[in-house]
């Protein structure tokens, strides 16, 4: 018998599925591991903002190298934690599709970092950068797969208990992540091989002075640009017109910068306006034109706000699936029913299968589409909206963990029958550290 989390389990329903592909070392030691307690018992050493952009911005070898072993060895750390809370779940839970499959990745990479060498020269660095740049492909398919397993066991656990599972596994997901692209973009840029930016000043990932007018304009632009927004309406075939579309009004601070990781900035303005324009269109299309979405940009002391407003009818047309719009970040089906409709659980076994998965950035989705648009040129008969899988129900939560992330907050206000006004608030000084709950 093997006692775990205060539970005794028996090894003889330690067993692999028949779907799994799991080794059977990993199946043996699945509740019990000598090198896994080890690290889980470590504590995460988190990092602030301000923290990422110090140590990046004077970079030389001994610094670029000190980077690399940091990610080396706190990566398998944060990454024990999740493998613990896996193995903290019901054992009905563990076993569901997408669940197995995460716990293999997660422990071939545990296992990796665990036995990778110390960097010591700048050739190793570079061997490090193309180790976890492949670890990073290879994990592509976790959030598909996770929200694939959680939405199948959402009968078997509490909703506080699936969201508080699911915000951990996340968080601690883009926070690996995070390191792992800091690291390879601080080593691009010492090597001479820095990323394109406009003229952006940017340390690693972090861009220094990450103007909020500009990108609200740039994802605006985008989704007037792609059917991103309509692909998945009610009714995808319909015909629209480029320029029968929501415009984007901004307002207020408008010369407000900061320093933030752009990339989970642009993700969440992207999703936040992709849901006002599909809800704007459904309520209005049959008009002579649509409202436009207006976008209040506020400099405060300690953060920024950004208020996003819609004439989309508010949540009237989803009262049947939740009933607070808070709901919308939950993965259970208890507070979202829509979490078990058939074609979000056919999108999400889709998405789980590719190797391609799902990042959560907005190079993702508009790289989708121009493959898509790609298609359509070379095949007259093909419809590109037919290319898009879906609605899986993954943006909304995305951005509530991306702004979470550092302490900021996501919130929603439903005026049913007029609209729905969306606040974001996020950290402007940098202070605040990585979110990640042991």
């Amino acid at each position: 018998m093997i006692k775990s989390g205060g539970r005794l389990l028996s090894r003889a329903i330690i067993k692999i599925p028949a779907t799994s592909t799991r080794q059977a070392s990993t199946a043996l030691h699945f509740y019990q591991n000598r090198q896994l307690e080890l690290y889980a018992s470590k504590e995460t050493k988190r990092l602030t903002l301000r923290q990422l952009v110090y140590f990046g911005r004077s970079m030389n070898e001994e610094r670029l190298l000190k980077s690399a072993n940091y990610v080396r060895t706190e990566l398998p750390v944060r990454i024990a934690h999740r493998l613990r809370d896996i193995q903290a779940l019901p054992y009905v839970v563990v076993t569901q599709e997408g669940v197995a499959k995460v716990y293999e990745l997660y422990w071939s990479a545990f296992e990796k970092f665990r036995n990778y060498p110390p960097v010591t020269t700048l050739e190793e660095n570079e061997a490090f950068c193309a180790f976890i740049a492949t670890l990073l492909n290879e994990h592509a398919p976790v959030i598909p797969s996770l929200s694939l397993g959680l939405s199948l066991s959402s009968h078997y656990l509490p909703p506080e208990k699936l969201d508080s599972f699911m915000r951990r596994m996340l968080i601690s997901r883009i926070s690996r992540r995070v390191l792992a692209e800091h690291h390879i973009a601080l080593s691009e840029t010492f090597s001479g091989r820095g990323r394109q930016t406009n003229g952006e000043p940017h340390v690693g990932i972090i861009f220094t002075g990450l103007n909020v007018k500009r990108t609200v304009e740039h994802c605006a632009q985008l989704l007037k640009e792609s059917p991103l927004w309509i692909a998945n309406s009610s009714d995808p075939s319909e015909n629209i017109s480029r320029y029968h579309r929501p415009d984007v009004q901004i307002d207020g601070h408008i010369d407000t910068s900061f320093a933030y990781i752009r990339e989970h900035l642009e993700y969440i303005i992207f999703e936040l306006l992709k849901n006002s324009m599909l809800a704007t269109h459904a309520k209005h299309h049959r008009g002579p034109s649509l409202p436009p979405i207006q976008v209040t940009i506020v400099a405060g002391e300690y953060d920024v706000a950004i208020r996003i407003s819609d004439q989309g009818g508010g949540l009237t047309n989803t009262r049947n699936q939740v009933s607070k719009p808070s709901d919308l970040f939950s993965f259970s089906h208890v507070r979202n029913a829509a979490r078990l409709e058939d074609s979000r659980i056919g999108a999400l076994r889709t998405a789980s299968a590719s190797e391609q998965g799902l990042r959560g950035t907005v190079d993702e989705q508009v790289g989708r589409w121009q493959r898509a648009q790609a298609q359509e040129r070379y095949d007259s008969t093909s419809n590109h909206t037919q290319a898009f899988h879906p609605r899986i129900g993954i943006g909304l939560p995305m951005s509530y963990i991306y702004a979470t992330y550092f302490g900021g907050k996501l919130e929603l206000v439903s005026l049913d029958g007029w609209g729905t006004d969306v606040y974001l608030r996020l950290p402007k000084l940098g202070t605040n550290l990585e979110g990640i709950e042991v």
